[in-house]
């Protein structure tokens, strides 16, 4: 019993979350490549970023473990998917995590953010 616990305890993340997640890193968006020009390399405020960091059962788009903060992007297939989107704001919240949302259109018009 105590060796299961132990176990429990100790999970990596599913290969199959992973491998999503770096496969995902090899197709960012323009948006994407855009956000992580900035956040890449502790080049905001020294904070250090992920991107494509596998959270299971999802993948973050960006995100900082030392603020708990999520950075997530969304293109027009979000608009079907509003419901799926608040499951998984909801998801992240519950594991104590922000989560900020931007619209690729936005981010891509907005010059101050490259």
């Amino acid at each position: 019993m105590a060796t299961e616990i132990a176990k429990m305890n100790h999970t990596k993340s599913p290969t199959t979350t992973k491998e999503f997640a770096r496969q995902l890193r090899s197709e960012q968006t323009e948006a994407e490549q855009k956000i992580w020009s900035v956040l890449r390399d502790r080049r905001l405020q020294g904070i250090k970023f992920r991107r494509k960091h596998p959270m299971p059962p999802h993948v973050l788009d960006f995100y900082c473990h030392s603020a708990k903060l999520a950075i997530e992007l969304d293109g027009s297939q979000h608009i079907e998917q509003e419901s799926y989107d608040q499951q998984r704001t909801e998801f992240l919240s519950q594991q104590g995590i922000l989560v900020l949302r931007f619209w690729n259109h936005d981010v891509l018009q907005h010059r101050e953010a490259g």
